[in-house]
């Protein structure tokens, strides 16, 4: 068993190789992988470079760098094992999309019948199969499947500790099945401590930079994110989600410049790898930061593009939700209610996303003076949570509750009743506070309590509404509409200090 490393430049045998497998022109900088098998040698570093792409979540070439592993060495069980785990999207919902768990399913029964043949793999390699193949497991909630899953490797890491690999596995694993009701970040902070630790050890691996960043991704943790987020994207700059990953701590940050540059080279690299997935991701966190720094131009450019595109693939969540924000984020930010009222989703969205337009369409009726009309769009908000309720999706669900509790408020405020109004925000930005946002957006449109602030700030209610402005500014920093209506709320409340700070940290160059 050999132990062979492969930095992945555009030279060489690895571009070669690249040129002779692929439609499109695979990533080739993907940084510094060290995965020991008992494969065969003269396969070694192209099963490394599959695994650099897997952990920069470079999903369709990973499968078929895997695959080529497998065909150059039959006798491989871990190139099966690595085809299955990159249908495997454990940060993305849904995490085994279209037909990938049935696809996952059969390759692991190739692994698995590799790695009963004493020759064919180690016992460590076993391992890593059989835990593998507890993500698959028929009849099982996908829930349950992930903890044993994370269980199995927990196991794996604490029989091999040298195994570099077995540890950022396990600490993914955490990642997948941490809570995003927990507010302690207990989880997150486990992986931290794994990964942190081998990134200093190993500053080239693509995944430890990559995790850190998903693991500090909540306002508590997110300064302890920067460094690997701006190196991520220098480690493995021909990955378009390395290029696209730093933009969520500087979103957490409210570093909207080096997010806007984040994603516009992911965008740019998704689009020269066909990848519409990544590119509408990065363009809806490139449109969420532009309309924080002022340039709705530019943002407005993006939306013009997005109406040029193909989206026959809208079924999938992260295309249907990133297609459906952007347009509903230019809408609601600039306070344009009239096209708000407009906004749809993509046909056959999932319930989420259709979930997503109406609720720009209450707020937008609502808020223009019509809240008969947007009562209807309430209703069809209701029967979309009760149907993500019936599937299982209790996150979303509550999301949605969420949702429907901001366009009640603002339907009763217009109907003149301000405390229902204000109790109605005050629940929906209390829930919204006690769940972690999922890794597929860069946050609500506008947060509950942002909007709480507003609407305290058009009754009147100035010192109150300065309040809710700045505990929604605390949790989610620079934001435009936040620093704007503190500044306003700061000057009708004759508070001339807080102002004077409001006004400073909205021109301030970001």
């Amino acid at each position: 068993m050999k132990r062979i490393a492969c930095m992945f430049l555009l030279l060489g045998y690895c571009a070669a190789w690249a040129q002779e497998t692929h439609d499109h022109t695979a990533p080739e900088t993907l940084g510094k992988v060290e995965f020991s098998t008992s494969c065969a040698a003269k396969v070694q570093g192209s099963f490394n470079r599959a695994v650099a792409l897997l952990h920069s979540f470079t999903y369709a070439p990973a499968i078929e760098a895997f695959t080529r592993v497998a065909q150059a060495d039959p006798g491989c069980a871990m190139a099966h094992w690595g085809v299955a785990m990159s249908y495997y999207h454990q940060l993305w919902e849904p995490a085994f999309p279209g037909d990938a768990l049935d696809k996952a399913r059969a390759v692991l029964e190739k692994a698995e019948a590799g790695a009963q043949q004493e020759k064919a793999a180690t016992p460590r390699e076993r391992e890593y199969v059989a835990a593998a193949a507890l993500l698959v497991t028929p009849n099982e909630a996908y829930p349950a499947r992930a903890a044993k899953y994370r269980d199995a490797m927990a196991a794996l890491a604490g029989h091999y500790r040298d195994d570099v690999e077995a540890q950022i596995f396990y600490a993914l694993a955490l990642l997948a099945t941490a809570s995003p009701r927990d507010q302690s970040h207990q989880n997150q902070k486990a992986a931290a401590k794994i990964l942190v630790p081998l990134y200093q050890k190993y500053p080239q691996h693509p995944g430890l930079s990559h995790y850190i960043i998903h693991a500090t991704d909540n306002a508590e943790l997110a300064k302890d994110g920067l460094k690997a987020a701006q190196e991520y994207s220098h480690i493995a700059p021909s990955a378009p989600h390395a290029l696209h990953m730093p933009s969520h701590i500087f979103t957490r940050l409210g570093m909207w410049n080096d997010s806007i540059k984040s994603n516009q080279a992911a965008r740019v690299a998704a689009r020269a790898q066909g990848d519409i997935g990544e590119e509408l991701h990065s363009m809806d966190y490139l449109v969420y930061a532009s309309l924080q720094v002022g340039r709705d131009a530019e943002a407005a450019a993006v939306l013009k593009d997005l109406s040029a595109m193909n989206l026959s693939q809208a079924k999938e969540f992260k295309i249907a939700y990133a297609a459906t924000a952007m347009p509903v984020r230019y809408a609601v930010e600039r306070r344009k209610w009239e096209d708000a009222a407009r906004c749809s989703a993509p046909e056959g969205a999932p319930p989420h996303v259709s979930a997503l337009a109406a609720w720009a369409r209450a707020l937008g009726k609502a808020r223009s003076g019509d809240a008969a009309a947007a009562k209807a769009d309430v209703e069809l908000m209701q029967k979309l949570a009760e149907q993500l309720r019936a599937a299982g999706n209790q996150y979303w669900a509550g999301q949605v509750d969420v949702q429907i509790g901001e366009a009640r408020a603002w339907i009763a405020a217009d109907e003149n009743k301000p405390e229902e109004a204000l109790a109605l925000m005050t629940k929906a930005a209390d829930d919204e506070d006690a769940v972690e946002k999922l890794p597929v957006t860069p946050g609500p449109i506008v947060p509950a309590r942002e909007q709480l602030a507003g609407m305290l700030a058009q009754m009147g209610r100035n010192d109150a509404a300065l309040t809710q402005y700045e505990k929604s500014l605390m949790a989610s920093p620079g934001r435009r509409g936040a620093l704007q209506g503190a500044l306003e709320s700061a000057r009708a409340a004759g508070m001339k200090s807080k102002a004077t700070f409001y006004e400073a940290a909205l021109n301030k160059p970001n």
